[in-house]
């Protein structure tokens, strides 16, 4: 049977903005239009989209390396540390990147420690508009300790 933990998101989430190329234009007309509310919050993004959003927000932006360089993973370590609340990820399901593998991992990544996550600017309204976002929110997810101290010399597996 599954046992699950609260890991509580504060008042101040942290949240990841992540856009490709050609939804770089998107997520920044998004930003500026909710700039209020993400200033309320603690901003995280990829190398080139956190440069844009710093410029046309005057917000800061905490900046990681551009997704291809590492950035999408450093993005998922952070949230399975506990590190990030919410993934706003504007993705391009109609432009291959060579970085796919590392898209998926980070969009995998995002389920398996339950935060919310919007791919697009409807879904991302529709998280912004919550009532969830001004308040603390316990957050459930799998507790992995089992998983985590399983006895690797008895063969599990």
């Amino acid at each position: 049977m599954n046992k699950f933990v609260n890991v509580e998101m504060q008042k101040k989430k942290r949240i990841a903005l992540v856009a490709h190329d050609n939804k770089k234009q998107d997520l920044i007309e998004w930003a500026k239009y909710n700039r209020g509310n993400l200033g309320d919050h603690e901003i995280y993004a990829t190398g080139t989209t956190g440069k844009m959003l710093e410029k046309d927000l005057g917000l800061t932006v905490n900046k990681l390396k551009s997704g291809p360089l590492g950035g999408d993973q450093q993005v998922g370590a952070k949230i399975s540390e506990n590190e990030i609340d919410i993934l706003i990820f504007f993705w391009d399901p109609l432009e291959p990147q060579p970085h796919d593998p590392d898209v998926k991992a980070l969009l995998r990544i995002a389920v398996v420690w339950n935060i919310p996550i919007a791919c697009n600017r409807a879904s991302a309204d529709f998280i912004f508009s919550s009532h969830l976002m001004k308040e603390k929110y316990p957050r459930i997810i799998l507790d992995y300790n089992d998983y985590l101290n399983r006895d690797l010399s008895k063969g599990e597996l």
